[in-house]
């Protein structure tokens, strides 16, 4: 596994620090050393694409990533289609930054069985991927933890995730592996490396599981505040072959109350030393 020696492959979710606009975190992780960022799409609500982007260069910022696009299933037919429509649009917003990548959260309706969501989703990514790669733009299926089936995912397994890039087939479909989802999966290494083998693995993001956990959203921990095994499932990947960013998302109403400045001086700290 390879050292850690600078932050050169540290990435960090807008949302991770909440309280900053997307301003504020473009500057704040640049002047702090830090030149990956993975935007969130809520923050470019009103925004001047053309006036962001040239923000993040004068910053010399990375987009890693545009999060989130997907929430295909429903049982109304209108609904996929304005699914649809608002994934060409994070497309769209996607090119205009820069941002090699679009997350998908994939959905999922409750009012239908899960194995229909699934194929809602699968016919929904092999729509997009012809307009994805005219603009440039990989998709990366991220699959959840499972109690986020009912509502916001219906891909609950990094097998299920690799089933479905590999029933796709196209070099424009990956995977994003959050480890808060999937640090519990006993295949968890073997799924690993069947992605790697198929050069799917698009996106890695970290954090950490807190015992006990007060909130399924919103308690995420640093990593090294936890249980999740991060520095091994790191091993894994990169014996998987991946080299990108480790991209720290962590939701958290506690380290979102701290002064936002020192928390980033602690995410630096945590990476170095748990990651």
């Amino acid at each position: 596994m390879r050292a850690l020696k600078d932050f050169s492959k540290l990435c960090i979710h807008t949302q991770t620090t909440k309280p900053w606009s997307l301003e504020e975190c473009i500057k704040h992780y640049s002047k702090s050393g830090v030149s990956g960022i993975s935007i969130w799409r809520h923050l470019l609500e009103g925004k001047d694409l053309k006036k962001i982007k040239a923000l993040l260069n004068t910053n010399q910022m990375e987009v890693v990533s545009l999060v989130r696009g997907g929430f295909f299933p429903s049982v109304e037919a209108n609904d996929r289609e304005l699914a649809l429509q608002d994934n060409q649009l994070a497309i769209d917003q996607a090119s205009a930054l820069g941002a090699p990548l679009l997350v998908l959260v994939c959905g999922a309706d409750p009012r239908q069985a899960l194995e229909v969501s699934r194929r809602q989703i699968q016919d929904g990514i092999n729509q997009l991927i012809p307009y994805a790669k005219n603009m440039g733009v990989k998709l990366a299926i991220e699959p959840l933890h499972p109690m986020y089936a009912g509502d916001k995912s219906a891909i609950i397994s990094l097998g299920q995730a690799n089933d479905m890039c590999e029933s796709i087939a196209s070099p424009w479909v990956g995977v994003a592996i959050d480890v808060y989802h999937l640090w519990w999966d006993n295949q968890l290494k073997n799924e690993i490396l069947r992605c790697g083998i198929n050069k799917n693995i698009f996106a890695v993001h970290v954090c950490d599981w807190r015992v006990p956990t007060i909130d399924l959203l919103t308690d995420r921990g640093l990593m090294g505040e936890g249980c999740i095994p991060v520095r091994q499932i790191r091993a894994w990947l990169e014996e998987a072959g991946f080299e990108g960013y480790y991209e720290v998302e962590v939701f958290s109403e506690r380290l979102w109350a701290q002064d936002q400045k020192l928390y980033l001086e602690d995410i630096k700290k945590s990476y170095f030393n748990h990651t």
